[in-house]
């Protein structure tokens, strides 16, 4: 097996346990994921899979894939155990993240499609990014770290380095590092909710 293959089964497994980890995280209480970004991550990662797949894309499609799966479980477990939602900055990020999400599935251009998801995508973190920087005791930063490496590793599995091959999973690493630092940072009086 080459070593491109070696990262690809390395990533596929970091980010499934990565969701393990987040959900069990979830059912202790220990985490409280946000609810509009939880639904916009499933329905990107949804179609960013399906789309993948018609595209025979045999890199990102697992990550995705396995991605997608567990952003549906997170998204029914962040209903009860979740926070947030209905704040004007929540709908204000959804109705921009489903604007960026008609962009990609209307445009034939696959550049604008992909920067059209990974800014819809990014729009939906938003209100996740900011209930952690007001409580950052509201996440678990071991989930953040590991999808950060998942990620990572799927970079290292790229066969062509072109923007459609690289881009989301560098973008992955990127959000998921600010993620963990955000968590970590010391803070004088940590608020918890």
């Amino acid at each position: 097996m080459s070593m491109k293959g070696i990262f690809l089964i390395a990533s596929s497994i970091l980010a499934f346990a990565a969701y393990v980890t987040y959900i069990s995280a979830i059912l202790k209480k220990e985490a409280r994921p946000h609810r509009t970004t939880r639904l916009v991550t499933f329905i990107i990662t949804a179609l960013a899979t399906v789309s993948l797949f018609a595209e025979k894309n045999q890199v990102a499609i697992w990550l995705t894939g396995i991605f997608a799966l567990n952003s549906f479980i997170i998204f029914i477990l962040s209903l009860n155990y979740g926070m947030g939602g209905w704040k004007k900055i929540d709908v204000i990020c959804l109705i921009i993240a489903l604007i960026g999400i008609c962009l990609w599935k209307l445009t034939e251009n696959p550049s604008l499609a992909l920067y059209s998801s990974i800014a819809a995508e990014f729009t939906g973190v938003v209100p996740t990014l900011i209930k952690i920087y007001r409580y950052p005791k509201t996440e678990v930063w071991s989930f953040f770290a590991i999808t950060g490496f998942a990620a990572l590793f799927s970079l290292f599995a790229i066969k062509n380095w072109n923007p459609t091959e690289f881009a989301y999973p560098l973008y992955s690493v990127c959000i998921d590092l600010i993620t963990v630092l955000l968590i970590i940072r010391p803070t004088p009086n940590r608020l918890t909710k």
